[in-house]
């Protein structure tokens, strides 16, 4: 992993940066946390490395503004539904004190916003790279998808497991309905069988006999 701290694109805006990271290491947080918000920077930053950095015109994506829209993507996370909606939000109004023109401001609330359904267009190279990369612990190996899945389970400690058992199982459901789980050239090819697997096999998990107690 890279240094989270190299990945933060706005050098004059470190008391932001700190903000953030407070929110992450909220301790409520086991998945969506400091090693979640490292992780995404680093698959983005391999995902323009490999080459999925340019739209059907050929314009080039901005790297720090993709970085940008990471660092906020789980800003706000509680649970709740609109955790994304208040991500953008903050993102709106913290960033242009910041100094950030407005035209970035409104594509880094639109990149967070995607993320609640990571369903980039194709003609979104920005959107399916910060898709691609939120999405990449579902092709980690077996030993870390396990670690994200606990992970998962303890944010939700407060669901019944019943309840849990069942939710959770819709969303993999939603995931393996989808033609293909990310978007880019580079998942594709390294993440999505990988990906698949590791669902299927939560959500055996999930839908078979409760666990003994």
């Amino acid at each position: 992993m890279a240094d989270l701290l190299d990945m933060w694109p706005l050098s004059d805006a470190r008391e932001l940066r700190d903000r953030l990271l407070a929110a992450y290491d909220d301790p409520a947080r086991s998945y969506h946390d400091r090693r979640h918000l490292t992780e995404v920077c680093d698959r983005i930053v391999e995902l323009l490395d490999a080459g999925d950095d340019r739209d059907g015109a050929g314009v080039r994506v901005d790297r720090g503004t993709v970085l940008l829209a990471a660092w906020f993507h789980d800003a706000v996370y509680d649970g709740e539904r609109d955790a994304e909606e208040r991500s953008a939000v903050w993102a709106e109004l913290e960033l242009p004190d910041a100094g950030v023109p407005a035209s970035v401001v409104a594509e880094v609330a639109r990149l967070v916003r995607l993320t609640e359904t990571h369903r980039p267009e194709d003609d979104d190279p920005a959107g399916c790279v910060l898709s691609d990369a939120d999405l990449a612990i579902l092709a980690a190996p077996a030993g870390r998808y396990a670690e994200y899945a606990a992970d998962v389970r303890r944010e939700f400690a407060h669901v019944p497991d019943p309840d849990f058992r069942a939710g959770r199982a819709a969303v993999l459901r939603d995931l393996l309905a989808k033609p293909r789980l990310f978007h880019t050239a580079h998942a594709r090819e390294h993440w999505e069988a990988a990906a698949r697997a590791n669902v299927e096999h939560e959500l055996a998990e999930r839908t078979g006999p409760s666990p003994a107690r």
